[in-house]
């Protein structure tokens, strides 16, 4: 009897799984996503200016599939961990999208020190299969 309740699990589970990896792309082993400005350590004011760097794959907007590109996604304060990435990215105050392929902006952030990261999306908001991702850096805002 057991054995046929976790048969639909089972099988939901791994559809899911199936899913998920079709909605990834590849990355090439050599790209690379980074912080131009601001550098870690480093104290800052409002409004702080984030410059986002990327080798190895090229620049693309949201909804544009194209081979190794992807657009930049911005964390603030989060915990890759916390993302599951084998889905789209949400779209929250600390999930900052950039699928017009925008390679920086202009942030306000509270007084304190603050953590931000890079992620790359693919055309779909799904991080690359392996996940492209930046350190992760701490300012401190003024």
């Amino acid at each position: 009897m057991m054995k046929l309740l976790l048969a639909p699990i089972i099988i939901l589970a791994l559809a899911a799984s199936a899913i998920a990896s079709e909605l990834s792309s590849p990355a090439p082993a050599d790209a690379r996503l980074y912080f131009i400005t601001p550098t870690d350590g480093q104290t800052v004011e409002n409004p702080v200016t984030v410059r986002f760097g990327l080798g190895g794959m090229g620049v693309a907007p949201a909804g544009v599939e194209r081979e190794n590109t992807g657009h930049h996604h911005l964390l603030i304060d989060t915990d890759i961990s916390t993302l599951n990435l084998g889905a789209p990215l949400p779209a929250t105050d600390t999930v900052k999208h950039f699928g017009g392929g925008q390679t920086e902006t202009v942030l306000q952030l509270a007084p304190g020190q603050h953590t931000l990261q890079l992620l790359l999306g693919n055309h779909l908001h799904v991080p690359h299969t392996p996940a492209v991702l930046s350190e992760k850096i701490t300012i401190t805002v003024k």
